[in-house]
């Protein structure tokens, strides 16, 4: 698949190292940074052209003419949407993905409709991360929280914690504790390395797993495996950026919200924007405003600046001052491993979030969904599938006939309004959704032609 990508940000350059890993993609970046560029070239087996996205023989020299995908990334909304339309007027690119990030375009929804813009899909980083953010926000204890068909199914991760009813236990024990809950455990990690889960794995303190659930199941299924959590009250948000200011706007509804922003204009602005939440003008690493504003009776402290290193140092401090949870917006991996392991409980990559919309318009197949996991390292995606027993591998089969590469694994199956917990005799059936976890992505392609081979060609 041949796939241009405008821009060389935090978003394009994950965009690149995602898609670049993958045999099958050709993958050339636009950029006018040709530093940026030669960095990305030395490290990935990629093209790269230097100049103005939206110019039409910047496009040409990339290869749009042939390309399968246009990913529109840089930083301007206003290039992005033109270089989608240059795409299609001149070379009729057959799928253009654009960043969109600001509010004045994404309140008009009819812009991006088939007789408007030629933008097939548009992307709010902002808005994905703040979803994503409120999410973690309304089930404690969890490190993400990701939806399948519509919401109705879940995929959690969370950390097990000794003294809980599962831990210590093996896994077919689940049935005993919640009969009349149906969840699946498809992932465990122990270590920073994949287990995988059978009847007799018995979950250990520490553990990172990650289970499917019915969204109305969350909850106790969580509370197997960590002891289960006050619903979150007061909250502070260390900057009132895009992200801040619209995570406080859907909290403040339910939630004791309170904003520390630094810049005066910005903090008088949003206060006048939003209803009950409190705007505090101040540094969020200055420990004289977090003690004054009692941060040790906080139950979640978020810092979601636009400087990285402010979100950690902000993030322990608020930690070592008493607040129960802590959550910082974080862009380089290496950093976000290092915090994760250490004294903050949440580190949130906007790159991670984003790269799984991307990815659900690049899989081959019909692909719904795909969310990218654990710094990309693990994926989990919903596939519809089609076909019958003769034209497809996986029609009318049990899962436990069913060939799946090592490392992945059948999650649930969405049939109409049902959610079924995928079980050894489970059988597939045509236009099934399918949600299936692959803790290798080396194994992805293995399983788009298992899966999805039927469908190929639709596109």
């Amino acid at each position: 698949m041949k796939i241009v990508i405008l821009g060389a940000g935090q978003v394009g350059r994950t965009a690149a190292h995602q898609l670049a890993r993958e045999e099958a993609n050709e993958v050339t970046v636009v950029d006018t940074n040709e530093e940026l560029l030669r960095d990305l070239q030395d490290r990935l087996d990629i093209r790269t052209v230097v100049g103005n996205a939206s110019y039409p023989s910047i496009l040409e020299a990339a290869g749009t003419p042939d390309a399968d995908i246009l990913v529109a990334l840089t930083s301007s909304d206003e290039v992005n949407m033109m270089a989608c339309e240059v795409a299609y007027t001149l070379y009729r690119t057959p799928t253009k993905i654009a960043r969109i990030r600001s509010a004045e375009y994404i309140k008009y929804p009819k812009l991006f409709s088939d007789e408007a813009l030629s933008v097939d899909v548009w992307i709010s980083p902002e808005q994905l991360v703040t979803e994503y953010i409120e999410r973690l926000i309304r089930h404690p204890g969890s490190l993400q929280v990701l939806d399948f068909a519509d919401g109705r199914v879940r995929l959690v991760g969370l950390r097990a914690r000794k003294g809980s009813p599962l831990v210590g236990q093996a896994l077919r024990t689940l049935r005993e504790h919640i009969p009349n809950v149906d969840a699946r455990v498809v992932a465990i990690y122990r270590a920073g390395r994949s287990v995988a889960p059978s009847g007799e794995t018995v979950i250990e303190d520490g553990d990172e797993v990650f289970f499917l659930a019915a969204r109305d199941d969350i909850r106790q299924m969580m509370a197997e495996l960590r002891k289960e959590e006050s619903p979150v009250r007061r909250v502070v948000i260390a900057g009132g950026g895009h992200i801040g200011f619209q995570l406080a706007k859907q909290l403040e509804k339910h939630n004791q919200v309170k904003i520390i922003e630094r810049d005066p204009k910005r903090a008088r602005r949003i206060s006048e924007l939003l209803e009950s939440a409190i705007v505090l003008e101040g540094d969020a690493t200055d420990e004289a405003l977090l003690v004054e504003e009692n941060i040790d009776a906080v139950d979640v402290f978020a810092a979601l600046t636009n400087a990285e290193e402010a979100n950690i140092l902000s993030a322990m401090l608020a930690k070592r001052l008493g607040a129960t949870k802590v959550m910082a917006l974080i862009n380089k991996p290496s950093y976000a491993d290092l915090m994760e392991s250490g004294s903050i409980d949440v580190a949130i990559s906007p790159q991670t979030i984003t790269i799984g919309s991307l990815l659900a318009h690049v899989r081959r197949g019909d692909v719904v969904r795909v969310h990218s996991l654990r710094r990309g390292a693990a994926e989990a995606l919903e596939a519809i599938i089609h076909g019958d027993h003769r034209s497809s591998r996986v029609v009318g089969k049990r899962i436990e006939d069913i060939k799946l590469p090592e490392g992945s694994a059948i999650g649930c199956i969405v049939r109409g309004e049902e959610v079924i917990m995928a079980h050894h005799d489970t059988v597939v059936r045509a236009d099934d959704h399918v949600v299936l976890f692959i803790t290798d992505r080396r194994h992805v392609e293995q399983v788009e032609r298992l899966f999805l081979g039927e469908t190929l060609g639709r596109r």
